[in-house]
């Protein structure tokens, strides 16, 4: 992991540093929002493994014991789908018997019907007007890197990502037996010059048994959880909040209702880099709000890697139904060769079907992506 960078001397005469702090936060996979990207996610890979053609779109609502399932799904494929939201809700994690949302008693109703076939006329390459795969939609996406990390994302998204984690990891092992699933994370970074210099304040709201007094939440989250996650950015002067309404043992969608999609910052760069405003999770790479934010990600990787940038953010724009992207642009805020790296960007291939080639994305991967961050994560395509 990296560590704080020690400070150069200053000479007298150099202009005085340009200082702020930017935050970003994460969520558990017990988060409402978390649990109904989770099931869209497994149900698409449901799809996926038995037929990669599958036309997949699964929106998602939990609320109490109820789980909704709606969109559209054209597949050969033959999927339980009832099974594949209890399986995902247990593996998540929630099966005590004190939590009205749990595997063993979900209601579940569907509302899922084929895809629309004016759309799927303007995708499929044999019917399409251009002779090849068009965009499934209109829209815009955005990629994003930065040289802060290894990981070539923002450090704020980075090590709230890592507290959630990290959270999980110590409740799946037992280290606290009053853990339960939901919980969000905060970060804050100061910067100097652009380069992150010390983690300022961390927040972590977790959720936990009845049993539990909250001092012993707090020992816990200081001294096992926090240094864990943030590594060799964690020193003694972080302010660190620990569930600062006092308790939180009504969670999870038990407590809260839940929807696919409503975590697009979490999901992408924290808001340190754009959004084009498209979700993710349940679609199939066929919709390039996910397709085209993942290639976009990848090319910018590629941009900083090259050296081109510092940091780099590749914007692509589509119109349903074409393959050629209407725009693509990159910009390097300053921190590189601008003309060399527009020129770098125009030797990659936008069109739907070559990215789908590319990043081999007609298979079932996309359960992997879902918690903690779409990004920065080894072993995707788009971070190879």
């Amino acid at each position: 992991m990296s560590t704080v960078p020690s400070p150069s001397p200053t000479p007298t005469n150099a202009p005085a540093a340009v200082t702020w702090t930017f935050t970003s936060e994460s969520v558990s996979e017990g988060h409402p929002d978390k649990v109904c990207d989770s099931i869209a996610d497994a149900i698409l890979d449901a799809y996926l493994l038995q037929d990669p053609a599958s036309r997949v779109a699964c929106e998602v609502l939990c609320k109490g014991n109820n789980v909704v399932l709606a969109g559209e799904i054209t597949s050969s494929a033959t999927v339980d789908h009832a099974q594949v939201v209890r399986d995902t809700v247990r593996a998540i994690g929630y099966v005590d018997a004190d939590q009205v949302f749990r595997a063993d008693n979900l209601n579940i109703v569907s509302f899922l019907s084929s895809q629309a076939a004016e759309i799927a006329q303007g995708v499929d390459a044999h019917t399409s007007l251009s002779g090849e795969q068009g965009a499934g939609d209109q829209g815009i996406m955005f990629g994003y890197a930065t040289d802060e990390t290894p990981e070539l994302m923002p450090l704020p998204i980075l090590l709230a990502h890592r507290l959630a984690q990290v959270l999980a990891e110590q409740r799946r092992a037992g280290a606290a037996p009053w853990l339960r699933p939901d919980a969000k994370t905060q970060v804050s970074v100061r910067y100097s010059d652009g380069v992150p210099v010390a983690v300022t304040d961390v927040l972590v709201s977790t959720q936990h048994s009845a049993d539990v007094d909250r001092d012993t939440i707090r020992h816990f989250i200081a001294l096992d959880v926090v240094p864990q996650a943030l590594g060799g950015w964690y020193h003694d002067d972080i302010r660190l909040l620990v569930n600062p309404t006092g308790t939180f043992v009504q969670g999870g969608p038990s407590a809260d209702a839940g929807v696919t999609g409503r975590k697009i910052i979490v999901d992408t760069y924290g808001g340190a880099g754009r959004h084009g405003g498209g979700a993710f999770s349940g679609k199939d790479p066929s919709k390039v709000d996910r397709s085209g934010a993942y290639f976009c990600r990848f090319v910018a990787r590629q941009v900083v890697k090259a050296g081109l940038a510092k940091r780099a953010e590749v914007q692509v724009a589509y119109a349903i139904g074409v393959a050629q992207p209407v725009s693509v642009k990159v910009d390097t805020f300053g921190t590189g060769d601008e003309h060399a790296a527009a020129e770098f960007v125009r030797g990659f291939d936008f069109r739907p079907r070559a990215i789908i080639e590319q990043l081999d994305l007609l298979r079932p991967l996309y359960r992997s992506t879902t918690n903690y961050g779409h990004f920065g994560k080894p072993g995707l395509p788009w971070e190879a």
